[in-house]
């Protein structure tokens, strides 16, 4: 059957696109989840077409536990409909969406590792690096560093409640990364050993 705007479960697409690509994240996701919603939606209003994907955004929020960086790509979302919302009509600022969305979902791939092309230089061998929780993009950048042949060692933060500190420090011994894992509030112990700290910005 054809999903429709009342049949699409858009929780149901966001955890179908996380788990078939483990190397999307959360705002990328939510916007390439929208921008299917938008598609099959069949609102004749501005009114009905921004109270569908208000609605959608706040399914999605409180369905993640009001994840942060959900909630930026749901809002990055809802600010590009506002402005677009006051030019054009419903179906100008439905194809305008849907080309921005996309675009977007295509070029965060693109962009993580234009990051660790480019940040990858700065971590030299002998470096202890702090790093926060878990972070696509730090990891990718971490990867290149050891494909560059460069030795260094990592403090993982644990990140409570998640604990997706515990992910990184799984990811890096795999790589062969010396690491250990550490209380978050024993930042301010491990700092004065580090030479370098890495926190990822979705």
């Amino acid at each position: 059957m054809t999903a429709t705007s009342s049949t699409f479960d858009i929780v149901e697409y966001y955890t179908g696109l996380i788990n078939d690509d483990p190397s999307i994240s959360p705002p990328v996701a939510a916007v390439g989840s929208l921008v299917r919603l938008i598609e099959l939606q069949h609102a004749t209003t501005m009114l009905e077409f921004m109270m569908i994907t208000r609605s959608a955004c706040d399914k999605l929020k409180s369905a993640t536990h009001q994840s942060i960086s959900l909630s930026a790509g749901c809002d990055v979302f809802l600010k590009q409909m506002s402005r677009l919302s006051h030019t054009q009509s419903v179906e100008e600022c439905r194809a305008a969406l849907i080309r921005a969305g996309t675009e977007f979902v295509q070029n965060a791939g693109r962009c993580r590792s234009s990051v660790a092309e480019f940040g990858s230089p700065f971590v030299q061998d002998e470096q202890t690096i702090l790093v926060h929780s878990y972070s696509r993009v730090v990891m990718g950048l971490l990867e290149r560093a050891v494909k560059q042949n460069k030795r260094f060692q990592v403090y993982v933060t644990e990140s409570r409640p998640d604990q997706s500190g515990l992910r990184a420090a799984n990811e890096l011994i795999a790589m062969g990364v010396p690491c250990e894992v550490i209380l978050d509030a024993a930042v301010g112990y491990v700092m004065e050993k580090v030479d370098m700290v890495l926190v990822g910005a979705e």
